[in-house]
Formats: C-alpha cells, sequence, structure tokens
C-alpha cells in the first residue's frame, strides 16, 4: 500500500467511519484528481457507489472573476453548492480536501470576491444546518498542489512530493499504526477540554509582547471541544486531519482590546498578513494589515455577524505542526500550530444539548453567534499568556508564555 492510499484509507475509515451503501461527496482542488482516484477506489471496496465529486479550478475561477460582474458570476457553477444540499439530504460524508494558491486572487476586486462568497455560502445553507445539528459525517483533509508546494518550497526539486511528505508525517501516515497514534492524541485532548470545561470560566484574558491585549466571555454551561465530533448517530468522527485544538465559542457580545496575527491568513487565495483587529462590545470596529487590508475589511464585513467571533482555540506553541518552523498558508494546518481565534459562526456542540437547540435561540440566550461565514486566524505565539477569570474573580493561568500552564498540561 502506498503512502497515499494509506492516507486515503484513514481519511475514509477512522476519521469519516464511512458506512457500507453510504454516499460519499469529496470536494477538491482538480489538480489532485489523480488523489480522489484513489479515494474513488477504497470506497468502493468498502461498498460506496454513490459519490458525487465537487471539483473546482482556482484558475478557471480567477478568469471568471476577471471578465464577469457578480450577476453573470451567479450563473457559472464555480459558485453554486446546491449539491451540498442535495447530498446533505442523503446523510452523505464529507471529505474536503483542501488545497491553497496562494496569491491567485490578489488582482480581483475584494468586493467581487466577497460577494461570491456570500453567494456560495447561501447555496449551501441546508449542509450548513444539518451539520451544526451534527447530523453528518465530515472532514477536513489536505492535498498539495504545484502552485501552493512552490510557494512553501521555492529552492526544493521536487515541492509537490515534499509537501506530501510534510502532510504524510504530521498526521502519522509513515508509522505502523496511525490510527492507534491519533486515538491517543484525541484521547488527551478530551481530557484537557474536560478540565477547562469543569472551571467554567466566564473570562479569558489575552496578552503578548506583539500587542495582543484582549478579553473575552464564554457562556453559560459551555463545552471545551476537540476535533473529534460526536454525531447525533453516536458515531465518532474527526472533523480536522490533523488536530491539536481544544475549542469552545465565546460570548460573541463580549469581546474587547485588540488582538494582532502571528502568522499569515491565505483567504480566498489571497494573502493577509501582519495585521491586527481591535473589538468593542463584541464587534470587530478595526483593521489593519500591512499586506491585504481591504480584503481583510471585506471579509468582517462580509455578511451579518461576519465582524463577531465565533470561536477560541487553544494550541500549544510547543507542538508538533508548530515545531516543524514552517508557515503551511493554510488553515487546517496553521491554525493546529498556534492559538486561534474565528471570526463567524459559532459550534453549537459547543454548550451542553446545543446541537438540540434553535441557532437563534443560542444567539439570544447564550450569545453563540449566528453567522454564514467562519474564517479562523492565528494570534498564539512563544509569549502568549491566557489567563482563565471563574465567576468569583479567581484567575487561573491556561496558557504561561506560550503553552499550557502546568494545570491544564
Amino acid at each position: 500500500m502506498t503512502l497515499q492510499e494509506k492516507y486515503a484509507r484513514v481519511l475514509l475509515e477512522s476519521c469519516l467511519k464511512v458506512e457500507k451503501n453510504q454516499p460519499l461527496f469529496v470536494s477538491y482542488n482538480v489538480e489532485r484528481k489523480d488523489f480522489v482516484d484513489i479515494v474513488t477506489e477504497i470506497a468502493h471496496s468498502l461498498g460506496i457507489t454513490d459519490i458525487y465529486y465537487d471539483e473546482s479550478n482556482p484558475y478557471e475561477k480567477h478568469d471568471a472573476l476577471l471578465k464577469y460582474d457578480v450577476e453573470e458570476l451567479k450563473k457559472l457553477p464555480y459558485w453554486n453548492k446546491k449539491m451540498w444540499d442535495e447530498y446533505a439530504l442523503k446523510d452523505a460524508a464529507y471529505l474536503m480536501l483542501a488545497s491553497e494558491t496562494p496569491g491567485l486572487m490578489k488582482d480581483v476586486d475584494p468586493k467581487k470576491m466577497s460577494a461570491m462568497t456570500k453567494f456560495a455560502q447561501e447555496t449551501r445553507r441546508g449542509f450548513d444546518a444539518r451539520r451544526d445539528k451534527s447530523e453528518l459525517a465530515w472532514c477536513i483533509g489536505a492535498v498539495p498542489t504545484t502552485a501552493w508546494a512552490k510557494e512553501l518550497f521555492p529552492n526544493s526539486n521536487d515541492p509537490v512530493e515534499e509537501l506530501w511528505n510534510k502532510i504524510f508525517d504530521i498526521c502519522s501516515i509513515k508509522e505502523d499504526d496511525p490510527v492507534a497514534i491519533w486515538n491517543e492524541k484525541v484521547r488527551k485532548l478530551k481530557e484537557r477540554g474536560k478540565k477547562l470545561t469543569d472551571y467554567q470560566f466566564k473570562t479569558l484574558k489575552y496578552k503578548s509582547s506583539n500587542g495582543t491585549d484582549f478579553r473575552v466571555d464564554l457562556p453559560k454551561n459551555h463545552i471545551w471541544a476537540s476535533g473529534e465530533e460526536k454525531l447525533a448517530n453516536g458515531k465518532e468522527v474527526l472533523v480536522n486531519f490533523p488536530t491539536e485544538e481544544i475549542f469552545t465559542s465565546p460570548d460573541c457580545m463580549s469581546a474587547n482590546g485588540i488582538v494582532y496575527s502571528s502568522k499569515p491568513l491565505s483567504y480566498q487565495d489571497v494573502l493577509i498578513d501582519n495585521f491586527n483587529i481591535r473589538f468593542e462590545n463584541g464587534k470587530a470596529v478595526e483593521a489593519h494589515a500591512e499586506h491585504g487590508e481591504e480584503t481583510l475589511k471585506q471579509m468582517i464585513s462580509l455578511c451579518e455577524n461576519s465582524d463577531r467571533l465565533g470561536e477560541v482555540a487553544l494550541v500549544p506553541y510547543d507542538s508538533p505542526i508548530s515545531n516543524t518552523n514552517q508557515v503551511f498558508l493554510e488553515t487546517l494546518f496553521d491554525e493546529n500550530a498556534a492559538c486561534h481565534i474565528a471570526l463567524g459562526d459559532s459550534f453549537p456542540e459547543c454548550v451542553v444539548n446545543g446541537p438540540t437547540i434553535d441557532k437563534k435561540v443560542l444567539l439570544n440566550e447564550y450569545h453563540l453567534n449566528n453567522c454564514d461565514s467562519h474564517v479562523d486566524f492565528m494570534v498564539g505565539n512563544k509569549d502568549m499568556n491566557i489567563t482563565g477569570i471563574t465567576e468569583d474573580g479567581k484567575e487561573v493561568p491556561i496558557f504561561v508564555d506560550g503553552n499550557f500552564s502546568e494545570e491544564f498540561n
């Protein structure tokens, strides 16, 4: 078995836990159809015959964005995601294969890009609704593309192969039993999450030498979760592969202060770098970036509540992905190398019985954000300090100099 075959099998069998005759939905970059062919062969061997391929070509999308106006773009298939809803009704498992084309869209009008991103989100609300209720199995993995690999390894003789090897190393695919390794990792993440949940902190306070000085409240009955999600049918799936984080959803009305990015953000193939966002009473009211500032501002104002937080996540500076000393320009990896927060939608599973509660109730009673967008960005660095403040005002160190305190280690 090749490493790509082993990787594909882990994604299908261990992360998604696909079942015989279950429909499968695969989204991917056209350049990696060779890997999708491997996924297809393994899926067939598992008794899966109904597979939908959501293939994207970023270069065709780029050319269309330059050539057409928004109304003409809406008639093209690139941003119409209605098939996501149709397969959601069939209880499909979703394998989302992430790739990047860094900087490709830098010459596209950010307002046009924002409009099309919003349109795409509006066409797949059925999928999003069922995912929010923990009714669908889904997993995000990564596959290399030439442009992405060359950006990361410009001096390599074979950058794509080098990036494949990075992915295999990070995901333990070269080990004899990667599934056992990840089961143990997830067990430890869940154990740490339970410790944090038991504290029921009222407030988190962030402080770092790069200028971050920020605090945010957490809702009542909040839960710190790991990358393993328990579905309504009892199945446990790994939604991010790899994963190093524990996370929860904050009170979206409460953020105050300023956060500075610690890594670049590749958003819709536009690089946003060296940026900061200032919050008042939950809302992002000011944003600046050395590169990609207009795109950053469009991201924040994309849709209703995209200027409020939906996630806070904890990842130690001394973690496997961080220790590669590689900025991947892909959120799946970079968010698992540093503490991060996210603008946009929250996670219902991060409050007790959340998936069974209407999202409007979650917003009104728990202040969990309700939004069509969700964008993570990295804020953690080697001297990040995070303090949890309890209901009675006790301050408990959670992070000290970039890593978990002894209490949570």
